[in-house]
């Protein structure tokens, strides 16, 4: 495996920070000035030391090649995965080869690189001592899931009733009621170990007096609600496809069970969302070969980043496993048989009219389906009044943005890459319009990230 001639870009760099403060930090670090002691291996590591406010500069290491995508250890305090001096080494390598040359890692970025890769190894082999699967006990998990069942039984047949009264007394009570209502009732889905009922809940306390029309808008995601609590009481009844995704609405824990798909796949977005409870990072990912799109989800604890990061616009040689359900997108990422690599890989793209179509189609799958993966080939952002839309270049269509990509520095970087001119865009379309995640301009240049 061959790591010299594999160099980045700096936007698939920063496209790892886990924020705008870690991006523009590291950026301030992507010069020599502060570095010293920088190498990096045919192995895929990168090292060097940086000069901080103490004594002793920084030591920052970072796996490149690490079959969860790139990995990172740096002695500075921040909790931030990758942290400042991380994207500062990695910008430094990205740019200048002469500034992190070919060489012999030290011994202290050299154990941690072996210990890591010996660990994921030993994670790999069957039956290691102390692995899940030679601790399981089947009879217990059973017994766990039919008590579990249970509960979730008992919080959706009492939701059930609380979403009938609240339609017999009129939908104007609950601008009246408040929030507290809404938390107090997804407190009790979180006691039946419904957490996907208790996040539908809390959605539902925010739309009462949320603007004009929001009677219809409530209604609709109580017809949702209601659907998936019938869904759950009548599971038995359902084809075991749907009756996956059901359970997984619902919040059960599920393994990725599906045959291994070995494939290059290329890392076509990563972006963060956040509450005070957990940040979830979402990697969407494309099979060349199998023609497939997989989503990888990973979480840190509030105020923590996500560990699992992945460099957009590269592919990595790898093996993913898709999670039961239908019309379920989200996988695991398994084996990775060489580091991410720079690739002329372009996802296959559709008109405005196929991905509308696109998604209606999935519903069909998943009724509780906000959005759909889907690139967008030769579009042009557009002002539509005080809204921006993506117009096809051929024909005469277009999709709106979604409010929040409205709002997001990376329209003008979309508007920018444009030019006026069709581009391709990936990004997710549901109901609330179309969310642009990466685009590639005409020609060969690489994927550039907006979120």
């Amino acid at each position: 495996m061959t790591q010299q001639g594999v160099r980045w870009t700096a936007e698939q760099v920063l496209a790892l920070a886990p924020d705008a403060a870690s991006r523009k930090a590291g950026s301030k670090l992507g010069a020599a000035g502060p570095w010293s002691e920088t190498g990096s291996s045919d192995e895929g590591t990168v090292w060097g030391l940086c000069k901080g406010s103490g004594s002793k500069p920084y030591q920052t290491v970072i796996d490149i090649a690490d079959a969860s995508g790139p990995a990172y250890k740096c002695s500075c305090p921040s909790r931030k995965f990758p942290c400042k001096h991380a994207l500062g080494l990695l910008l430094l390598w990205s740019g200048d080869d002469a500034a992190v040359p070919p060489g012999q890692a030290p011994d202290w970025a050299e154990q941690w690189t072996a210990g890591r890769r010996q660990r994921a190894a030993e994670k790999r082999t069957p039956g290691t001592a102390g692995s899940p699967a030679a601790a399981a006990d089947p009879e217990a998990a059973r017994r766990r899931a039919e008590r579990r069942a249970e509960r979730v039984t008992a919080g959706a047949t009492e939701l059930e009733q609380r979403l009938a009264d609240l339609l017999r007394g009129g939908l104007a009570a609950a601008e009246q009621a408040g929030y507290g209502l809404w938390e107090e009732t997804a407190a009790r889905m979180v006691d039946a170990q419904a957490p996907g009922l208790a996040a539908r809940v809390r959605e539902l306390g925010a739309i009462p007096a949320s603007g004009p029309g929001w009677p219809v808008r409530l209604l609709e995601e109580c017809a949702l609600l209601h659907l998936l609590d019938q869904g759950w009481l009548h599971r038995d009844r359902l084809p075991e496809s749907l009756a996956a995704t059901v359970r997984s609405r619902i919040g059960l824990p599920a393994s990725a069970d599906g045959p291994p798909v070995r494939d290059r796949w290329l890392v076509m977005a990563q972006y963060d969302t956040a509450d005070t409870r957990l940040t979830t990072r979402r990697i969407w990912l494309y099979g060349a070969d199998s023609d497939r799109t997989a989503l990888l989800l990973s979480y840190g604890a509030a105020g923590r980043a996500p560990e699992l990061a992945l460099p957009v616009g590269l592919t990595l040689e790898a093996e993913v496993s898709a999670y039961p359900g239908a019309g379920q997108a989200r996988a695991a990422l398994g084996e990775q048989f060489a580091p991410p690599a720079p690739t002329p890989i372009r996802p296959p793209g559709m008109t405005t009219t196929q991905a509308a179509a696109h998604y209606g189609e999935a519903l069909r799958a998943d009724p509780w389906l906000d959005s759909v993966p889907v690139t967008l080939d030769r579009v042009i952002p557009t002002p539509d009044g005080d809204s921006w839309q993506l117009a096809d270049a051929d024909e005469d269509a277009a999709l709106p943005l979604t409010p929040a990509a409205r709002s997001r520095p990376g329209l003008w970087r979309l508007v920018a890459l444009s030019g006026g001119t069709p581009v391709k865009v990936f990004g997710e379309c549901g109901h609330q319009g179309f969310t642009p995640l990466t685009a590639w301009p005409q020609g060969a240049a690489p994927a550039v990230p907006l979120c």
